[in-house]
């Protein structure tokens, strides 16, 4: 029989494992041996603060990044052929959303592999849960266009969609380039749409603030330079 492919979210910032990792999540990773990774150095400081029982160098590690072609995802899914169970880590949140991971994960199902996704921190849904949006009906978007005009095309649509669809719009940013999203936001939704912030989830530095936009611009700016924020756009 094939082993097990355990999709293992790790905490989104420091100083959190206790209130964000569940005790058996943490159980299941200190047993596993082997291990699917996004970043090893990362993988393998969560893995000590886990507090696995294993030799760190002894782990069997390999990576999974957007670098890696479709055709070594064979050989990563081999030792869970061997009957092994496997852990798959990114470098924040959970494996698969906004990471490294579908594409194995659907060659896993298609291989008759198990997939067993466990219980831990998405900042996607914990954005969605502390914006006040319709948490019934949302899309996340990734990363839009970072250079005008294609960017302020990108907001005005998604601000559309918002409003025609009665829906939340999630997307992220390159941390460095937070402000400059935030100013265009600022620039291309209308006053009355809400626009939520939600910045270093989890960890003591959380921010978590929902205002329209003409209360953004009668107002400071959040200071979001190089923090991990989730932008929720709502309209309807």
């Amino acid at each position: 029989m094939s082993g097990t492919l355990y999709l293992i979210p790790v905490p989104l910032g420091t100083d959190t494992l206790a209130s964000v990792i569940p005790a058996d999540v943490l159980a299941t990773a200190q047993r596993l041996t082997h291990f699917i990774v996004e970043a090893p150095k990362t993988a393998r400081a969560f893995l000590k603060e886990f507090g696995t029982p294993h030799e760190l160098r002894s782990l069997w590690m390999e990576e999974l990044n957007e670098h890696t072609k479709e055709d070594a995802l064979s050989a990563l899914l081999k030792p869970l052929l061997d009957g092994h169970d496997v852990g798959l880590m990114s470098e924040a949140g959970c494996p698969g959303v906004a990471d490294p991971g579908a594409n194995l994960i659907r060659l896993a199902h298609r291989k008759g592999i198990k997939v067993a996704p466990l219980v831990g921190p998405s900042s996607i849904l914990l954005a969605l849960m502390g914006a006040g949006a319709n948490g019934q009906k949302f899309r996340f978007n990734g990363y839009i266009p970072s250079q005008d005009p294609a960017r302020l095309e990108a907001i005005r649509q998604l601000e559309n969609d918002s409003f025609r669809n009665k829906q939340a719009e999630l997307m992220i940013e390159t941390p460095y380039r937070n402000g400059a999203l935030f100013d265009a936001l600022l620039v291309g939704l209308k006053g009355s749409t809400q626009l939520t912030v939600a910045c270093d989830l989890t960890t003591p530095n959380e921010l978590m603030l929902s205002k329209t936009v003409a209360d953004w611009k009668s107002g400071p700016k959040p200071d979001l330079h190089k923090r991990p924020t989730v932008f929720v756009i709502y309209a309807a």
